[in-house]
């Protein structure tokens, strides 16, 4: 009997994913969870097989879920289903070990069948995903310009940001500078959203 965990924040769509899992010879639903701390507990909990994670929920997305459960909980494999997949995404999930990426769309009978993949050791990622995220292509910033792009998202002064990551205001306004010349952004603003558009964030 494969054990699944199901992870996802709105309740309709887990409680109706539950049920027809619910309805394979095959598979259990050992535990649900509604955020990503939830889903880190009931994994340590449970000691599912296949953790069926939403990729964006409160507390940590599934793709930072994920990463955390193959340290954790290394015999749970991961998969990531998505209503909004930005191309990036998908990179950062098969970085954090993700086995599956799927969109919502898919049937239920489609998903126990990857279920079943993913479980047995294989991999399977959506085609229509795949090549979005290959038109995307890779980011051009680096490490330390995604982290300060990522904490000047919430309109953050630069003040704010050195603060937060420890760094003089000089050296934070040069790396979001140069964030927002490769992105051909004419500020830190426009910068953070050309790269949560094409995932990088």
């Amino acid at each position: 009997m494969i054990r699944v965990l199901l992870a996802d924040d709105e309740h309709l769509i887990r409680g109706a994913l539950a049920a027809l899992l619910a309805l394979e010879d095959d598979i259990t639903v050992a535990a649900e969870a509604g955020s990503g701390e939830e889903a880190l507990a009931m994994a340590r909990a449970h000691r599912p097989h296949v953790a069926v994670l939403d990729l964006q929920m409160p507390g940590p997305d599934g793709v930072t879920v994920a990463a955390q459960l193959r340290d954790t909980v290394p015999e749970c494999r991961s998969m990531i289903v998505t209503s909004h997949a930005r191309p990036g995404a998908l990179t950062q999930a098969l970085g954090a070990g993700v086995r599956a990426f799927v969109p919502k769309t898919v049937s239920a009978q489609r998903l126990a069948e990857i279920i079943r993949t993913v479980h047995e050791g294989g991999r399977y990622v959506d085609p229509e995903l795949a090549a979005d995220a290959i038109a995307a292509g890779e980011s051009p910033l680096t490490a330390r310009e995604a982290k300060l792009l990522s904490l000047a998202a919430d309109g953050a002064p630069v003040a704010e940001i050195a603060k937060r990551a420890a760094l003089s205001q000089g050296t934070v306004r040069n790396y979001l500078s140069a964030a927002a010349a490769k992105l051909g952004a004419e500020n830190r603003h426009v910068a953070v959203r050309i790269a949560r558009e094409r995932g990088w964030l």
